[in-house]
């Protein structure tokens, strides 16, 4: 959505390099400053000229976000050069502002001032309710939203006086939700949709077969994991429980009967690649291993809890929660799951309605440090630190970690911080890891469709040729 109607500063190419969006370049004025120069003669769809201003009043938006506060936290100012040219400044060095960067999406500081027509204020953050913002876009991307019924259908028209006439050629894109995945396979077959995604596994031989379309993978980094509620559940305070439940999850299983292959199934929640990633730290499956650490914990006879997972939000989602729920029976916990489609999933995941959720990550900034900030830190409103913390695990040594790591600017140290933090993590069992889940999309052959997916799984559908 926001790469359709909005545009970063900068974004990632699909082999992991910083392309110049609405800032055409920078340059490191010091140690924490860093100065953007934006392109000229862009506009918003309400036909005002994007300005320095634009981008200062999007970032301050933005740091009293619960969501993005984390992530915009070492940011202590924007300073004004001149119309198109301002500078970030951090209150200590931070290595990672550029990536940081590509979260920040101008808005249209006048469009979105003042009131709407009930008196509420435009500006209004609602994450989940109505507002302003929710139902109106003035965006410098290469699409406007022409039609919205939410849940049904989204309609986009390409912005006529878009300041990159290099890009896609596609004139409207209609979005369509389709929750089940043969439904959508049935649906790109039939030729009544042009692009699918996510591509359920087990859908890839029927994909494979047609000679009129084409399915692309590639690997994830997005972590699916389930997070233990330490306030509901007091057995879950207890360390070998928690490390009962992670020996009792077979998550290679799932990964090899459920996903089809289409996953690695984690111990850690950073992925090869990341600073942060500790090639020992592996699964551990082990039943009989679980059952004796239940029974020293006092819990031989097992208890019940609650779990809820997404049903439509994750690939296979639901049938991954109900394997789960059938691993912990083998070792006395019953589980009472409910799953819900997204949209009533995320309010009752907000609300820490179960014992055990079901949630998935990838990194904000391509990074380790992003997962701990958001799913493991102590719970902290004022900072944002453990927004996404929904079980509520508190360990002070995991945030001085994260602090010392966030002013690290020697990588061969920060990767050393980062993966203390994943050695402790495994130790305390602070969270179920499940698998990186892969990712999946597929296409009419007319669609140049690999040079807009990544793994970010972001697709930048303003960049489609047909």
């Amino acid at each position: 959505m926001s790469h359709l109607v909005f545009d970063p500063l900068v974004r990632w190419s699909s082999d992991f390099r910083l392309q110049p969006r609405l800032a055409r370049q920078w340059r490191q004025i010091d140690a924490r400053t860093l100065r953007f120069y934006l392109r000229d003669g862009v506009v918003f769809h309400s036909g005002r000229a994007l300005s320095s201003e634009d981008v200062r009043w999007t970032l301050q938006r933005l740091q009293t976000s619960p969501d993005f506060k984390a992530l915009f936290a070492p940011v202590e100012r924007v300073e004004i050069v001149d119309r198109l040219t301002f500078d970030v400044v951090t209150r200590e060095p931070y290595p990672l502002l550029l990536n940081v960067m590509t979260y920040v999406f101008p808005m249209d500081r006048q469009f979105y001032s003042g009131t709407d027509s009930q008196g509420r204020p435009k500006d209004a953050l609602i994450k989940h309710g109505d507002s302003f913002a929710a139902t109106h876009a003035s965006g410098t991307g290469p699409f406007r939203v022409t039609y919205r019924e939410q849940g049904v259908r989204m309609e986009f028209s390409r912005f006529e006086r878009y300041w990159d006439p290099d890009t896609g050629n596609v004139e409207k894109i209609v979005l369509t939700p389709i929750k089940k995945g043969p439904t959508r396979v049935a649906a790109l077959l039939s030729g009544d949709v042009d692009f699918i995604a996510p591509v359920p596994p087990n859908d890839f031989p029927r994909l494979q077969r047609s000679a009129a379309v084409r399915l692309i993978t590639m690997p994830g980094t997005r972590i699916i994991l389930l997070q233990l509620n330490q306030q509901r559940r007091p057995e879950f305070q207890d360390v070998r429980v928690r490390q009962a439940i992670v020996h009792a999850v077979n998550n290679r299983a799932i990964v090899a009967k459920i996903m089809k292959g289409f996953g690695v199934a984690a111990g850690q929640l950073s992925p090869a690649g990341y600073p942060g990633h500790v090639p020992e730290l592996v699964p551990r499956y082990d039943l009989g291993k679980a059952q004796r650490l239940m029974a020293e914990a006092g819990y031989s006879q097992g208890f019940t809890v609650t779990m809820m997972a997404p049903n439509n939000r994750y690939v296979n989602d639901e049938k991954i929660a109900q394997a789960v729920a059938a691993m912990l029976a083998r070792i006395g916990i019953k589980v009472h799951l409910k799953t819900l489609p997204k949209a009533q999933y995320w309010p009752a995941f907000d609300r820490r309605a179960a014992d055990m959720m079901m949630i998935g990550w990838h990194a904000d900034t391509e990074d380790s440090a992003n997962f701990s900030e958001f799913l493991v830190a102590c719970p902290d409103p004022d900072t944002g630190w453990g927004q996404y913390n929904s079980g509520g695990y508190c360990n002070r040594q995991i945030d001085d970690l994260l602090r010392q790591a966030a002013s690290q600017t020697e990588p061969a140290q920060r990767a050393r911080l980062l993966q203390e933090i994943e050695k402790i993590l495994y130790r305390d069992a602070a969270f179920v890891p499940l698998h990186w889940q892969n990712l999946a999309w597929a296409a009419k052959r007319s669609l140049a469709v690999e040079g807009v997916v990544n793994v970010m799984n972001f697709p930048y559908l303003g960049d489609l040729t047909m």
